[in-house]
């Protein structure tokens, strides 16, 4: 170094820029361990930024999505316990009105055999009544479909409602049985509504696979949206703790190669001696 002013010492100056950038990377690999980001901010990567805010918006809202889903399940799982609750009523309507065919019942076991008859018929309405989760009825007839949230963009996964009530097993609220006679024509009244209950309720259970399915997938989407935020904006920790121990020794090596350099001016001074 040439020892020819002490006003510029270019030496200090180069060494004090280096030691400056050392500390400004020293800086953003601490950041990045505090945070675990990578990306923590649009002034670090202003487009890996915006995509991972989109995609973590999307995956999100897709908790909404899984919570609408969800309720789904829950009021087809309702109608369907109601309609099992059906199918076990007609099954034992059935039996009512087969027992009641027989002519040679006197009248107080036929009158019997009727009441428990109707009894079980009323049953059907209070099943199909209450068969409601968080105030709605897929089977008692007041509506004819749900949709729910199926995707982030608003889209609905619609589930056609299956009415269960008598009327829609193809009965009434005054079906029953006079004689014998009418006895015998019920048994193929309630084996059709058997039939009907189980039908409809065959298709809920494909809505309700359809829900099952759908809701696996969401979750699925969601765990990738996830993983793909992370592989834009995570720190490789690893590689940044080995970095963090490269720059702290840079750091220590420019504070003393700025004190080496700060003190050559000062070697002047022996010329004078």
């Amino acid at each position: 170094m040439a020892l020819n002013s002490i006003n510029t010492n270019s030496g200090a100056l180069i060494a004090l820029q280096n030691l400056n950038s050392t500390n400004s990377e020293l800086a953003t690999v601490q950041q990045r361990i505090n945070t675990g980001k990578k990306v923590g901010s649009a002034k670090d990567n202003g487009a890996i930024w915006a995509t991972a805010k989109n995609q973590s918006s999307t995956a999100s809202s897709l908790n909404s999505v899984k919570d609408s889903l969800q309720r789904g399940q829950s009021t087809i799982d309702v109608a369907l316990a109601a309609g099992d609750t059906i199918t076990d009523l007609l099954g034992k309507m059935k039996e009512k009105a087969l027992a009641a065919s027989d002519t040679s019942l006197n009248t107080a076991s036929f009158n019997a055999l009727k009441a428990d008859f109707e009894s079980l018929r009323d049953q059907i309405t209070k099943a199909a009544t209450n068969a409601k989760f968080n105030g709605v009825s897929i089977a008692d007839g007041t509506t004819t479909k749900l949709t729910f949230l199926a995707n982030s963009d608003g889209s609905g996964f619609t589930v056609t409602a299956k009415t269960l009530s008598l009327a829609g097993i193809g009965l009434t609220t005054t079906s029953t049985f006079a004689d014998a006679t009418a006895a015998k024509t019920m048994i193929t009244t309630v084996s059709t509504a058997l039939q009907t209950a189980t039908n409809k309720l065959a298709s809920l259970g494909t809505s309700s696979v359809g829900l099952d399915t759908h809701l696996t997938f969401v979750g699925k989407l969601q765990d990738s949206l996830d993983a793909g935020v992370g592989n834009l904006v995570d720190a490789d920790l690893a590689k940044e703790s080995a970095k963090l121990q490269s720059l702290q020794t840079k750091q220590q090596l420019g504070v003393q190669a700025l004190s080496i350099a700060n003190q050559a001016s000062s070697s002047i001074l022996s010329l004078f001696r």
